[in-house]
C-alpha cells in the first residue's frame, strides 16, 4: 500500500519545527511519532488522525472524517480524515495540533 507523498512533505513541513518528531513506514503507510508515540500518519491518501478517546466523537462529527477501520474494526482515539478535510494548511493543521494534544500528554518511550 502506498501513501501520498505530497501529503509526507506537507506534514513534514508542519512538524519540523516540532521537538521530538520522527517519522516511520508502517502499516503500509507513513507514521509520525511524537517522543516515540504515534501522533498521525498516512494511509493513501487519507490522515491518520490520533485525536484520542475523549475528542473522538466530537473528530467524527467534522465533515469528511470517518472511523478509522484498518484492522476492520474501529480504534477509538483514532480517525481518517479524507483528502477534501485537510486541503488547506490551516485544515492540516487544525487536525495536527489536536494529535499533538493528545501525543503530548502521553509518556515519552524510549
Amino acid at each position: 500500500m502506498a501513501y501520498s507523498e505530497i501529503l509526507a512533505q506537507r506534514l513534514t513541513k508542519i512538524l519540523e519545527t516540532k521537538k521530538g518528531i520522527s517519522n516511520r513506514k508502517m502499516f503500509g503507510g507513513l507514521c509520525y511519532m511524537l517522543n516515540g508515540n504515534m501522533l498521525c500518519g498516512i494511509v493513501d491518501d487519507k490522515l491518520m488522525a490520533r485525536v484520542g478517546p475523549e475528542q473522538y466523537d466530537n473528530a467524527l462529527k467534522h465533515e469528511y472524517c470517518t472511523e478509522m477501520d484498518f484492522t476492520g474494526k474501529p480504534l477509538k482515539g483514532m480517525v481518517y480524515v479524507l483528502p477534501e478535510g485537510i486541503e488547506s494548511k490551516r485544515s492540516l493543521k487544525k487536525w495536527i495540533d489536536m494529535c499533538i494534544a493528545f501525543a503530548s500528554i502521553l509518556p515519552k518511550k524510549k
